[in-house]
């Protein structure tokens, strides 16, 4: 059963898919060409939108069965915010780091991807540890 903790979280997860589905509007207008885009931008806006909302319908699957994990303290929050946090660090790292003007490469931003890369993870195998350990101890 979820705590009210990660009830209102998955709430907050739901009403940010909706920032994910206005993105999606942008991306049928880059597509279409009414918004200027290169070959890197259009790849990395695709990207940073996919990873957001996988990441966010992911983030809700966690947190309905985090509180069968067998896991306390640091380890718990980690499991529990580790992929909402991603889910804003890799798209942020994917879009922040294609902005400007016909860029060629990913700019320094892209360390944002990076930072998202381990928190999630860091995050998945917290609780998928935590989920196996809780559900033996279940047995």
């Amino acid at each position: 059963m979820p705590t009210p903790n990660d009830i209102i979280l998955i709430g907050i997860l739901l009403l940010a898919l909706v920032t994910v589905e206005s993105g999606g509007y942008f991306l049928t207008k880059v597509v279409r060409g009414n918004v200027p885009a290169n070959r890197l931008q259009m790849s990395f806006f695709r990207a940073g939108h996919a990873h957001a909302a996988v990441l966010l319908v992911l983030s809700v699957a966690i947190l309905a069965v985090i509180s069968h994990a067998a896991l306390d303290g640091f380890w718990l929050w980690l499991a529990s915010a580790g992929v909402p946090v991603a889910a804003i660090l890799m798209p942020a790292g994917f879009f922040l780091s294609a902005t400007g003007r016909d860029p060629q490469r990913p700019n320094p931003f892209i360390w944002l991807l990076w930072a998202g890369v381990v928190v999630l993870t860091a995050a998945l195998i917290t609780a998928g540890v935590g989920l196996i350990a809780g559900g033996v101890a279940a047995l």
